[in-house]
C-alpha cells in the first residue's frame, strides 16, 4: 500500500466513524500552549495540505468539543478525532452534550476516541480506582444507552484485553506511545476489520544528540506510568531500556527523527504493519517553540502524502 494513496486501508465498511479518514493524520494538543491557537486556521491549512484527520488530545478538561466545532466549521473534508477523551475527566453527560452539538454540524467527520486515565494520577488526586476495563465498559454501556453506536468510537488500547474490547465494542483502536511492532501485534489481535490508527512521534532533526534530547524530554512522563512501561516490556524492552529517560534503542523506537524521508519511512512501517492511519505527532525541534507546528506540517506533507 503506497503512502501516496491517502485512502483508508483495512477499515471495514461498518466503521462509519472512520469513513472519511485517510492514511495520514496529525496528532496535536491545542491546550499545551499559553496563547489560544488558531484552531480554525490550522485545520483549514491541514486540510489544504492533504492531511485527513486532526487527532486532538483531550486527556484533561478543556475545550475539546468547542475545538471540534471550529475544525468542522472551517473544513469540508477533514475529520476531527479526540485522541483521546479521558472518560474519568469527562462525565458521560458532558460527552453526550458535546456530541449532540457536533451532530448539528457534521456527525460524519468526528471520531470519538476514548481512553482511561492512569492509576498513578487517580491515586494522586485521591480518586477511587476502578480497573480500566470495568471503567471503559461502563462508559460504553452509557453511550449505548444514549444511542451512540459502536461505529462512532475508537478506544485508546495498548494491552491485549483493551484491544479485544476495542474490537468488540467500537470501530477500532488508537494506540499511543507505540512502535510498528506494536501495530503488527495490535492488528493480529483486532483482526482484519477494526480500524487501527497508532500515534507516531516525530522530530525533524538530524543530529542524534539533539533529537534524542528532545525525545527524552517528551517521553519522560510516559516512562513513569505503569501501563506504558508494561506495554514496552511486552514489546521486549527491559528495565534498563526504560531507565534514565530511555535507552537510545527505546528512544529511536518510539520517536522517528531525521529528515522528511526518514520520518516518512517510519510512518510507512506502521502502514505496512497493518495500520489504517498513522497520527503523526510532531515534536518541535526548536528550543522553546510555541504554537502549532504548522511549518513542520508543510515540510512533511510532500514526503507523507506524495
Amino acid at each position: 500500500m503506497s503512502m501516496a494513496d491517502n485512502t483508508a486501508g483495512n477499515t471495514s465498511e461498518g466503521a462509519a466513524a472512520a469513513q472519511h479518514a485517510g492514511q495520514i493524520g496529525l496528532w496535536e494538543r491545542f491546550d499545551r500552549f499559553g496563547a489560544e491557537p488558531d484552531v480554525a486556521g490550522a485545520a483549514a491549512e491541514a486540510e489544504e495540505l492533504g492531511y485527513a484527520t486532526l487527532w486532538i488530545g483531550g486527556a484533561f478538561p478543556g475545550h475539546l468539543f468547542e475545538n471540534a466545532e471550529k475544525v468542522l466549521a472551517a473544513t469540508s473534508r477533514l475529520t476531527f478525532a479526540s485522541g483521546i477523551l479521558n472518560i474519568r475527566m469527562f462525565p458521560i453527560e458532558d460527552t453526550l452534550a458535546g456530541l449532540a452539538a457536533l451532530d448539528k454540524t457534521d456527525p460524519d467527520r468526528f471520531i470519538l476516541g476514548l481512553g482511561v486515565s492512569h492509576e498513578e494520577f487517580m491515586r494522586q488526586e485521591g480518586e477511587e480506582f476502578v480497573p480500566p476495563l470495568a471503567a471503559m465498559r461502563a462508559y460504553l454501556d452509557a453511550l449505548d444507552a444514549a444511542g451512540i453506536g459502536e461505529d462512532r468510537r475508537v478506544l485508546a488500547a495498548l494491552g491485549p484485553k483493551m484491544l479485544r474490547l476495542a474490537a468488540e465494542r467500537s470501530a477500532g483502536a488508537h494506540p499511543y506511545f507505540t512502535t510498528p511492532a506494536h501495530t503488527a501485534e495490535a492488528r493480529a489481535l483486532l483482526g482484519d476489520d477494526p480500524y487501527l490508527a497508532p500515534e507516531q512521534k516525530v522530530i525533524l532533526e538530524a543530529d542524534p544528540a539533539t533529537a534524542r534530547g528532545i525525545a527524552r524530554e517528551a517521553m519522560g512522563l510516559y516512562l513513569g506510568l505503569a501501563n506504558y512501561r508494561n506495554s514496552l516490556k511486552r514489546l521486549g524492552f527491559t528495565d534498563e531500556d526504560l531507565a534514565d529517560g530511555g535507552s537510545d534503542r527505546l528512544v529511536d523506537a518510539i520517536v522517528a527523527w531525521g529528515d522528511e524521508d526518514t520520518v516518512a519511512a517510519r510512518v510507512h512501517e506502521h502502514l505496512a504493519a497493518g495500520a489504517d492511519q498513522v497520527a503523526v505527532h510532531i515534536l518541535p525541534a526548536a528550543p522553546g517553540a510555541t504554537g502549532l507546528p504548522r511549518e513542520e506540517w508543510r515540510r512533511l506533507a510532500p514526503a507523507l502524502l506524495g
